[in-house]
């Protein structure tokens, strides 16, 4: 007998312009094919994007989303879900951080050696979402938490 369990198994972005989100995650490293994007005479509407790690992501236009969502309705930017990309290094964070803030994105948060061990950077994307980017953890680079 199949489960009922849900699985999660992606993230979807609704998006004000989805060929400004395209370009954003393209700069970022994230490979987008060009037959990954549904577009119609009135542009793109959907990406979807099978990532690596397993999960979906995927970008719909406003329009699109209140197709599927009846309950659909803009969002302001700056959402509270941060959006993570693993980089391989170190120096890695610091180089994607000021490619896309010198591009023209809205640097959030400078890279920075976070309490946790990783080295950290957020930068906003086209609708304002935060995305994360991180190394990996080392026991080295670790201290003492902030109290809060």
């Amino acid at each position: 007998m199949a489960s009922s369990k849900p699985i999660f198994n992606g993230v979807n972005l609704v998006s004000q312009d989805v060929e400004a989100t395209v370009t954003f995650y393209r700069r970022l490293g994230v490979d987008i094919p060009d037959d990954a994007i549904w577009r119609t005479e009135t542009g793109a509407h959907h990406v979807t994007v099978k990532t690596p790690g397993g999960l979906d992501l995927e970008f719909d236009s406003q329009t699109l989303a209140g197709v599927y969502n009846q309950a659909f309705e803009p969002a302001p930017s700056n959402g509270q879900v941060m959006i993570g990309f693993g980089v391989a290094t170190r120096e890695a964070v610091d180089a994607i951080y000021a490619d896309l803030v010198d591009a023209g994105y809205r640097g959030l948060q400078p890279p920075w050696d976070a309490f946790w061990g990783g080295r950290a950077a957020v930068v906003g994307d086209p609708d304002g979402n935060p995305v994360g980017i991180q190394s990996p953890m080392t026991a080295a680079h670790r201290s003492a938490p902030p109290e809060i």
